[in-house]
């Protein structure tokens, strides 16, 4: 069996980067509702929902241990996996047939779209999934039925796509949030009307557009972000094959997620297995892991935020041109000014930077290493080693990098100089300070006022924010 991944994706239309697994997180501290790691919020599923999924879903194989419940007591939002008895690591939770992943090739639509297929690519590469669900999620006959109620019109969903622009920009200014899901919005709106509307428009007897509507559509893509999982590859097709298409895996998405999770889905050639990683006590709750994922991913795809400091794949943003304004900030004249520029050129082209790139930075790792060191090297450089630079070691390629925060201290003075300004520059894009937002954490009865959406939004930005000071203080 290899494990299965949720869909990582940065955004809706582009695949998320892999990222160099972290040292392993301290247990996470238990929270008390509504401090959730799950998807969703309101409009709940109706009396009886649960009980007639797992009903259907054994009846066609699905095959759940004694061992675990399925319930929403005990659980740190919504339904989870609770365990009824002690379990070891290895211990195999539940499995799902293959023929109960919910698919473009097992919707009842599958042949259609199979025959069409040609008309259905995109850059986001889920439209034949999404139209499986407009049309299964409108069919009161189809087999998905019990499966799908559990969503009734997909109407919890949160994702901050349905919020408000400006409480997007009010909540979430700095995060680099509401440029996502701008992208996000205006890519799904593309889509609908130049592939899916189409689509529809030539198949009437399955589709009306009156019914699968643009809002639906979105509902639907959000419901692909929060609960679908994506096989991944083998490490020889990596490089040779585009990424698998995002399923749907009953039962298994009703988990909830912890950076410390303690449980992983694998996939096999006839089942989908969740198997426990670690021992498990009796009424601790079984959690997957939606891969590593920083707060704002986690918001911005899943509609939640893990309360500090239980993320520990958190990260935060530089973008890389506001290391160039840095670098701008620091010259003393015309000719200082001119020869940044002419460096930043160089590095573009050496294809280290770019307009819309950014560094990320861990707690302990720096996932865009090579990028940072070049860049910090580069813009120190005077005329003179820029010009040595330019004619020998840009030749010889990169040999070193900045794989971890703790190299920090030992960099040169003007790289750390430059790198502090960056952080500086970067931490006034946000519209509150540090000092604020831990006040307004400490004190419970002020966090508790706030509206879960308000409470997301500020985990994400003081997790960036303590990221950026960390940085800030190593740098120094």
């Amino acid at each position: 069996m290899r494990p299965a991944s949720r869909l990582t994706v940065a955004a809706y239309v582009t695949a998320g980067a892999g990222m160099a697994a972290p040292p392993p997180p301290p247990p996470p501290p238990r929270r008390e509702k509504p401090g959730r790691c799950g998807r969703g919020g309101g409009g709940g599923p109706p009396p009886g929902a649960l009980r007639d999924f797992l009903r259907w879903a054994a009846e066609r194989g699905l095959r759940l241990s004694p061992k675990v419940r399925v319930s929403r007591e005990g659980t740190v939002s919504d339904y989870g996996l609770v365990a009824g008895e002690d379990l070891e690591a290895g211990e195999v939770l539940f499995a799902v047939p293959r023929a109960l992943v919910l698919s473009q090739h097992t919707s009842a639509i599958a042949s259609l779209l199979e025959e069409e297929r040609g008309s259905l690519e995109s850059q986001s590469g889920w439209v034949p999934l999404l139209l499986s669900l407009l049309h299964e999620s409108t069919n009161s006959s189809s087999f998905w039925r019990p499966y799908l109620s559990l969503w009734p019109n997909f109407a919890g969903l949160d994702h901050p796509m349905f919020w408000s622009r400006e409480e997007r920009q009010r909540l979430l200014r700095g995060t680099g949030v509401p440029e996502a899901v701008d992208k996000d919005l205006a890519s799904i709106q593309a889509e609908y009307s130049s592939i899916v509307l189409p689509f529809m428009e030539a198949h009437p007897e399955t589709f009306d557009p009156q019914v699968h509507t643009l809002e639906l559509y979105m509902r639907l893509v959000a419901f692909v972000m929060a609960y679908s999982f994506q096989e991944p590859l083998d490490e020889e097709e990596e490089d040779e094959k585009e990424p698998n298409p995002p399923v749907m895996v009953p039962l298994a998405d009703l988990l909830n997620h912890v950076a410390n999770h303690n449980a992983i889905l694998e996939y096999g050639p006839e089942v989908l297995q969740m198997v426990a990683t670690q021992s498990i006590p009796k009424g601790q709750e079984v959690f997957n892991t939606y891969g590593q994922m920083a707060n704002w991913q986690l918001l911005h795809m899943y509609g939640f935020a893990e309360p500090y400091p239980g993320n520990t794949n958190d990260t935060a943003d530089i973008q890389m041109l506001t290391l160039l304004r840095a670098a701008l900030k620091g010259t003393q004249s015309e000719a200082d000014r001119q020869l940044v520029l002419e460096q930043w050129d160089f590095l573009c082209h050496l294809e280290m930077v770019g307009e819309e790139g950014a560094f990320v930075i861990g707690w302990e790792k720096i996932f865009t290493e090579e990028e940072l060191f070049v860049a910090l090297k580069v813009l120190s450089m005077s005329a003179e080693e820029f010009k040595e630079f330019k004619v020998h070691e840009a030749e010889a390629g990169v040999d070193q990098a900045l794989p971890s925060v703790a190299m920090i201290p030992s960099l040169k003075a003007s790289w750390k100089k430059l790198l502090s300004e960056a952080v500086l520059l970067t931490l006034e894009s946000y519209d509150t300070g540090l000092k604020e937002e831990e006040g307004l954490l400490e004190d419970r009865q002020a966090y508790s006022r706030l509206s879960r959406r308000e409470q997301f939004a500020l985990q994400v930005r003081y997790g960036q924010k303590k990221v950026l000071h960390q940085l800030l203080q190593l740098a120094r």
